[in-house]
């Protein structure tokens, strides 16, 4: 009889009750206990089993399950005698900060002040045992989501005295999910507020604190040390880097393969591997993410279910505000190609406007991107690391994504595509200036919002008469550079529309052909089919110093592609030159004119 698959079950007692499919990770509760390390903080990525594995150590050793000896009956911590004995003997402060996602620094604090106002609320029999003199029982009764934040910065270091001086035994901390509020400050725009109340609470409660036996931390990032940490020289941090616990979070491929014999799906191993492997922790391969796997246990279909178990908002807004050069980089890992670049897994979300080695580290960290091969300490002194999409499911996700920012209501983007490799000029004007007219508003040409300019302003630009998102523009001096920041805008619009192809097409852009580099190549699949053109594509953005018309600007994008002989690497690869399609685009502002074929 194989096990019951329970979906979204987060608390270890209730999997254990309920006799629940688990696979056991209970040597995360020796491994933890025998590293020594006083405050120990765990990055991965979600839905990786970090809630699961901190209810685990709470159930473990805290007094309030003292002779629950049957949660762990059976399990890897329960074959040694000295953990045996260990279990229900230590006080546990356990919180969760996984629902704090508010939009403003204020009801934040708030939110994080009644999670402890609760705590305290939980060991209010502490005020009737005699060991609280009058100052400590007014400090207790001053705590609320109203507290100051002298009192809120305290709170934790208060309640592990307070339990201390009951139990006998310093406390051990559990605090998971702890940079979720971190990541909305980032997004809605109050992290030095925020990081400013953090550090405080951190450093009396994990630092300066005399009560505290060990604590886990647990998120998806490592937030930057100079951040919230600064004051934490005894903190031990675990990225997806490290070796240490890497086999504690998600399931290993034997544990995959195991529960698939189980559940009577051994003929899936192949498909369940390409779909949902692919993750590295350290030197441990192949590990996979456990919420796409009991889904698929228990549903026994493909899907992304790990990739749609999020809104993903933050990688959508970083890769779709990124530079050019981030798309191109999207664009080739979803090729199943590989990116080498630096990372600094602390430099996330403070930086993450300035720093494409901050993107990569956050996908790394987030799941998104795994590490394929490491060059430690190169000639410059760095470790230079490849990355690739992790699995099938993530390609996806990514597929997805990028074909939403473009979809209309009427799918005047596939209709678009369409037409394009149809050779229908009149329908590819009609469309893709429906695209524009709906979505262009909706995008940045810069990455920044303080320098935010969109093809409406360009136009603008060009008569010598406008400003752009409120500033006064020098037009002499400041057209090229807006030039060339519109030509990236509409080269990663049209390079978006083209995601669905993937099958049809190999898509690559800004690559050397002939005697220079074309802006965008569709090179089909199959070349003897007559129907999927070749297709070569220049951008074009009018430029009234010199040009008059929108024609004579998409003249210009024709002439490179033929002086520049485009067509040299498609025909190279076995393309007819017959049937090689040249298009192209010229823009002013939300205007677009294409021409070719």
């Amino acid at each position: 009889m194989t096990e019951k698959i329970g979906i979204g079950i987060q608390e270890f007692d209730e999997i254990r009750e309920g006799k629940c499919f688990y696979i056991d990770k209970t040597y995360f509760i020796r491994e933890w206990w025998e590293s020594k390390d006083k405050a120990t903080l765990i990055a991965r990525p979600r839905r990786f089993g970090k809630t699961l594995n901190m209810s685990m150590p709470k159930q473990f050793f805290s007094v309030d399950y003292e002779g629950r000896e049957d949660l762990f009956e059976g399990l890897s911590i329960w074959e040694e005698k000295e953990y045996r004995q260990l279990q229900g003997t230590y006080p546990v402060i356990s919180l969760s900060f996984a629902n704090i996602k508010e939009k403003n620094f204020p009801m934040t604090r708030k939110k994080i002040c009644q999670l402890i106002t609760k705590l305290y609320e939980e060991y209010s029999f502490l005020l009737f045992t005699g060991l609280l003199g009058e100052a400590d029982k007014r400090y207790f009764r001053r705590v609320s989501e109203n507290m100051d934040d002298s009192d809120a910065s305290l709170s934790l270091y208060q309640l592990s005295d307070y339990l201390y001086r009951y139990y006998g035994k310093k406390v051990i901390i559990l605090l998971d999910e702890y940079d979720t509020p971190m990541q909305e400050a980032y997004v809605n725009g109050y992290w030095e507020e925020l990081v400013a109340f953090t550090r405080s609470l951190f450093n009396s409660t994990f630092k300066t604190n005399p009560y505290l036996e060990r604590a886990i931390m647990t998120g998806i990032t490592r937030v930057s040390k100079e951040s919230i940490f600064s004051d934490l020289n005894n903190l031990k941090v675990i990225t997806v880097t490290s070796d240490e616990y890497s086999k504690c979070f998600g399931f290993t491929e034997e544990e995959v393969f195991d529960a698939l014999d189980e559940q009577e799906l051994s003929s899936e191993k192949e498909k369940v591997k390409k779909w949902y492997d692919g993750f590295t922790f350290g030197t441990s391969k192949d590990v996979y993410n456990p919420w796409s796997i009991i889904n698929f246990l228990d549903e026994k279909k493909y899907k992304t279910y790990w990739a749609d178990s999020s809104s993903n908002g933050l990688v959508s807004q970083l890769i779709q505000q990124g530079s050019s050069k981030t798309k191109v980089i999207m664009e080739e890992l979803l090729e199943g190609k590989s990116i080498k670049t630096k990372l600094d897994e602390q430099i996330v979300f403070n930086q993450l406007d300035g720093s494409s080695e901050a993107i990569w580290s956050l996908l790394l960290a987030s799941g998104y991107l795994k590490v394929d091969y490491v060059d430690f300490a190169n000639s410059e002194g760095n470790n230079i690391y490849e990355l690739s999409l992790t699995n099938f499911e993530v390609k996806k996700m990514f597929e997805k994504m990028i074909d939403n920012w473009f979809k209309t209501r009427d799918d005047s983007s596939s209709e678009f595509v369409s037409a394009l490799i149809q050779g229908d000029l009149d329908a590819m004007n009609y469309y893709i200036n429906e695209i524009t007219a709906n979505i262009f508003s909706c995008f940045d040409v810069a990455g920044k919002e303080e320098s935010r300019i969109r093809p409406e302003d360009l136009a603008s630009c060009y008569d010598c008469r406008g400003v752009a998102n409120g500033s006064s523009l020098n037009c002499c001096s400041n057209l090229y550079a807006m030039t060339e920041k519109s030509s990236h805008f509409y080269h990663g619009l049209v390079l978006g529309l083209m995601v669905d192809q993937v099958d049809n097409y190999i898509l690559s852009s800004n690559r050397e052909s002939g005697f220079g580099r074309y802006d965008i190549m569709l090179e089909p699949i199959d070349k003897n089919n007559e129907k999927l053109p070749g297709i070569v594509i220049e951008f074009k953005v009018f430029n009234q110093k010199k040009e008059d018309t929108l024609e004579e600007t998409v003249e210009n994008a024709l002439r490179q592609i033929k002086e520049k002989d485009y067509d040299a690497e498609l025909i190279k690869r076995g393309v007819k030159e017959e049937n090689i399609y040249h298009y192209g685009f010229a823009f002013k502002g939300k205007e677009v004119l294409i021409d070719g074929r």
